[in-house]
């Protein structure tokens, strides 16, 4: 009988963290601030690769959880979701269907969910012996909605910036949207783990604390504050440091929630992580969970608030 393997040492795991978060954060900078055609492309690729392994993971946890779904449907409607997406909101299409909007892109995106429903109920009639079809539909279709839904705000958001003119850098303010919800994480996890004492929800993540959460909403509400003050007049399209002081707080109880949210998904399926895809860190989603939780409320800032006309 082979003895059992010994389990990483801190320090291992810190390097594996370090050496994959470095890379990732390289590739998300230069995608986000090297302007021109390059920077659309690389955020482009990088959320459909994001959408690609997230949905694989969803899937997998669904699996695990012992619960049908119908994988490569799922996967082809995510992929589908968010491609058209890209092409419509990058303008490569304009001569086509026009300048985009964000109504057209809602239409669009209406469309490819009714399809996919279509195409998922057709396929559970041919589908025999197969579990109940609230079951196989609906399990494909939250993951599609979780994750490819929820990432394609993330080019909502970049391509909004990009069109609404001078002032107003895409690369800088999905920066401004990335490093608010990522301070949440550090600010939870840094005070939480100093004087964390008093559990929020130990039935779904004993490690979360209120102490934490507070560290949560500071960090990413001082990020916040700071990157308007530097970046609010000439790359965020004029956002006054009452605007970020309000959005800060919101990202990171959303940033909270989302990654909560993760945490019961994982729980049901009995996994510790969502994948291996990140050495040292885990998988996609659980690099995304707080981001995709706060990508509709950041476009929804926006639209609504900054640029409400």
């Amino acid at each position: 009988m082979s003895p059992a393997p010994q389990p990483e040492s801190k320090v291992t795991t810190l390097i594996r963290r370090l050496t994959s978060t470095v890379i990732l954060l390289g590739v998300v900078f230069y995608g986000l601030l090297a302007g021109g055609p390059i920077s659309v492309f690389l955020v482009g690729g990088l959320i459909m690769l994001l959408n690609i392994v997230g949905l694989f993971e969803f899937y997998g946890m669904v699996n695990a959880n012992g619960l049908p779904r119908f994988k490569w449907l799922g996967l082809a409607g995510g992929v589908t979701l968010v491609g058209t997406l890209f092409v419509y909101l990058s303008g490569l299409v304009k001569r086509q269907l026009g300048e985009p909007t964000t109504g057209g892109a809602a239409e669009l995106e209406l469309g490819i969910f009714a399809v996919l429903l279509l195409a998922l109920l057709g396929r559970r009639v041919f589908a025999h012996p197969a579990a109940p079809s609230f079951s196989m539909v609906g399990h494909t279709m939250l993951g599609v909605l979780y994750v490819s839904w929820l990432l394609g705000f993330m080019l909502k958001i970049y391509f909004f910036a990009e069109q609404a003119g001078a002032g107003f850098d895409p690369g800088y303010c999905l920066l401004f949207f990335i490093l608010t919800t990522k301070c949440s994480d550090i600010g939870a996890y840094s005070l939480g783990s100093l004087i964390g004492r008093h559990k929020m929800i130990p039935s779904v993540s004993p490690a979360k604390t209120w102490e934490g959460f507070v560290g949560a909403i500071l960090l990413s509400t001082a990020a916040a504050m700071v990157m308007a003050h530097y970046w609010g007049a000439t790359k965020l399209g004029g956002m006054p440091l009452v605007h970020a002081a309000a959005l800060g707080p919101v990202l990171a109880i959303g940033a909270v929630l989302g990654d909560l949210v993760e945490s019961v998904f994982k729980r049901d399926s009995g996994v510790k992580d969502s994948g291996s895809f990140l050495p040292g860190i885990g998988g996609i989603l659980d690099l995304l969970d707080s981001l995709l939780f706060n990508a509709p409320l950041m476009f929804l800032y926006l639209r609504l608030v900054l640029f409400n006309d």
